[in-house]
């Protein structure tokens, strides 16, 4: 068995397990996601070597079989959910691995529910990952968007359990559109595999299929204006879900639409304007948002919207791949980038209101408590999110806007710059508050004892500043493509 396969079978055999034995689901948890890890990490540096790779599940080639594609850019996709994953399996620990009765019972239930949600989130993600076939990616869409249901309700609190209902509700519409444009697709093609695409695009009945699967991916990727569900759902949910759903399962979409676009040519121009429209619509709105938001994690989540509308103009504007302008790099760079970013602003969040018992942004600068880990890592994973140097968000923005300064596209390029000061305006909100020193601080204040979640932000922040100064690997590991 190949390590392609075990990166799907092995994390979904673990969930079956982790379900089986809840007392013990932490045994399951951590040492799969480990060995994840290593096997991606394994993959990624044999393809360095050996280039890209592709297997035919059972022996059945495209397009009658479902085949797996391990390039540059599955691998990188492959290495940042498993990076990511390890990090919150690390912080999941605080509930406990060992069957015990040490562990208070609402720990006890969370550590129950994330593990097999977790695992099955994870093997759904990377088979996405390695799906070369349209057909597959939607099963393995429909696994994810059940799983990420299960995470945003996993509080059980009523506002999760809203929250979770409408993420149902448009992860069913999104379901309902690709599978649409994936049976349209194999009407008017025969196939369903990724290479179909360029085929798509020359026929009316394959562009209104294309449009049908960009439609559904645009949803379960909460892409403006069809991001009503998102804010409530990533700041209804339990931290360590919350760092999951934002820096991972949102990718999984972009990642796909990102497939779409580098096969699909020339010939899908229009959808691609479509894409950077809807980005930049993303971008500001999401900002707003998170200008206006009175608590931490709500704030947080209103700047996922606006990072995805990012990521998505980065899409939008990168052309035909034939161009070769580096620019859809770029957009995979930028999706690593807040990936980390993001997943240690939530880990961090979830600290800061442990430590003061809210999370509302106006009360962060409390006298008895001096700022501790969490902030440092927000203020961090900030400087990330904004895309100041050396992190590995600079270096994704500063390809972007290289790249459009070289075609002239200055309107873009003003776009990208605005929804930057936007970041920087409602970060600094939260960073101005955390961080500040003066009178305010009394002298007897105490910084908050360590947590392995303050690790784990640290963690996960430290990671996103390091990768700019190592963007050369993930930029090499982008170049090798299927031949």
């Amino acid at each position: 068995m190949s390590e392609i396969s075990l990166l799907v079978l092995l994390p979904l055999l673990a969930a079956v397990g982790a379900a089986a034995t809840p007392r013990a689901s932490g045994l399951w948890g951590l040492p799969t996601t480990a060995l994840t890890a290593v096997i991606a990490l394994w993959l990624a540096l044999d393809i360095l070597q050996d280039g890209a790779r592709v297997v035919a599940i059972g022996g059945w080639a495209a397009p009658l079989g479902i085949v797996f594609v391990a390039d540059g850019l599955a691998a990188l996709m492959l290495l940042m959910t498993s990076g990511v994953g390890v990090a919150v399996a690390l912080q999941a620990t605080s509930w406990g691995v060992w069957p015990s009765s040490r562990i208070d019972e609402e720990k006890a239930s969370l550590r129950a529910g994330f593990w097999p949600l977790w695992l099955a989130t994870l093997g759904a993600m990377n088979s996405l990952f390695l799906s070369g076939d349209l057909f597959n990616i939607y099963v393995a869409f429909e696994i994810l968007g059940l799983t990420a249901v299960g995470l945003t309700a996993l509080k059980g609190t009523p506002s999760a359990l809203r929250a979770a209902f409408d993420y149902l509700s448009a992860g069913l519409s999104g379901s309902l559109l690709l599978l649409l444009g994936v049976a349209m697709a194999y009407s008017a093609t025969g196939r369903v595999d990724i290479e179909a695409v360029p085929m798509l695009a020359e026929t009316a009945a394959g562009r209104i299929s294309l449009a049908l699967l960009v439609a559904g991916l645009a949803v379960k990727a909460a892409l403006f204006p069809l991001h009503f569900w998102m804010p409530a759902a990533h700041s209804s949910a339990e931290p360590l879900a919350s760092a999951l759903l934002s820096a991972l399962v949102v990718k999984a979409a972009l990642y796909v639409i990102l497939r779409i676009s580098i096969e699909g040519g020339a010939g899908i121009e229009a959808l691609r304007l479509a894409l950077a429209l809807m980005g930049t619509g993303a971008m500001l709105w999401g900002s707003w948002g998170a200008l206006r938001a009175a608590r931490l994690k709500l704030l947080v989540a209103h700047s996922t919207v606006a990072q995805i509308g990012l990521i998505a103009l980065a899409i939008g504007v990168a052309g035909d791949t034939l161009q070769q302008n580096g620019l859809w790099q770029a957009a995979a760079l930028l999706m690593l980038s807040h990936a980390l970013a993001k997943a240690a602003m939530f880990v961090a969040v979830g600290r800061i209101a442990e430590e003061l018992g809210h999370d509302y942004i106006s009360g962060l600068n409390r006298k008895e408590i001096r700022p501790g880990a969490a902030e440092f890592a927000f203020a961090i994973a900030s400087v990330s999110l904004i895309g100041l140097p050396p992190t590995a968000g600079f270096i994704g923005k500063w390809i972007l806007i290289d790249g459009l300064i070289a075609r002239d596209a200055w309107i873009w390029v003003a776009l990208i710059l605005i929804g930057t000061a936007l970041s920087a305006a409602y970060l600094y909100r939260v960073v101005s508050r955390c961080l500040r020193g003066g009178p305010h601080i009394a002298p007897a204040a105490h910084n908050p004892a360590w947590h392995t979640g303050d690790i784990t932000a640290l963690g996960l922040a430290t990671s996103a500043l390091v990768l700019g100064l190592a963007s050369a690997f993930p930029l090499t590991l982008l170049e090798i493509t299927v031949k």
